[in-house]
């Protein structure tokens, strides 16, 4: 499996952005996708998790109420829509697939993992 994060750039704060992650193989839709972000000189950082089948939705308190993780099946693609953006938000985002059918927030648990994508937020 192929994961391709899309979507970053360079915005001021309070705007918007929606990243992409689009998979390489059908198969996996089964399973579960994680967003994660990693600023230099910082540890990796679970963003938000979606299930397989998008019922479940988990998202760290950083972006809780501000970011939204949704998935198309038939597209094979996982999006992040992040909303009021902030300076602190600037990071490379990954997106992950998982080895289950459900996301997590420990790093480990994601067996295929996408090349990142860079967001910048100014002040």
């Amino acid at each position: 499996v192929q994961l391709q994060a899309s979507g970053g750039g360079l915005v001021q704060a309070g705007e918007s952005l929606r990243l992409s992650c689009a998979a390489s193989r059908r198969t996996a839709s089964n399973n579960g996708v994680g967003w994660f972000r990693q600023d230099p000189g910082k540890e990796r950082e679970f963003v938000a998790g979606i299930s397989w089948n998008g019922a479940s939705t988990t998202y760290s308190d950083s972006v809780k109420g501000r970011f939204t993780i949704s998935r198309d099946r038939a597209k094979n693609t996982v999006y992040l829509q992040m909303s009021s953006l902030k300076p602190e938000d600037t990071a490379v985002y990954y997106c992950a697939a998982s080895r289950t059918s459900y996301s997590s927030s420990d790093g480990s648990q994601y067996n295929y993992w996408g090349q990142g994508t860079q967001v910048t937020v100014s002040s």
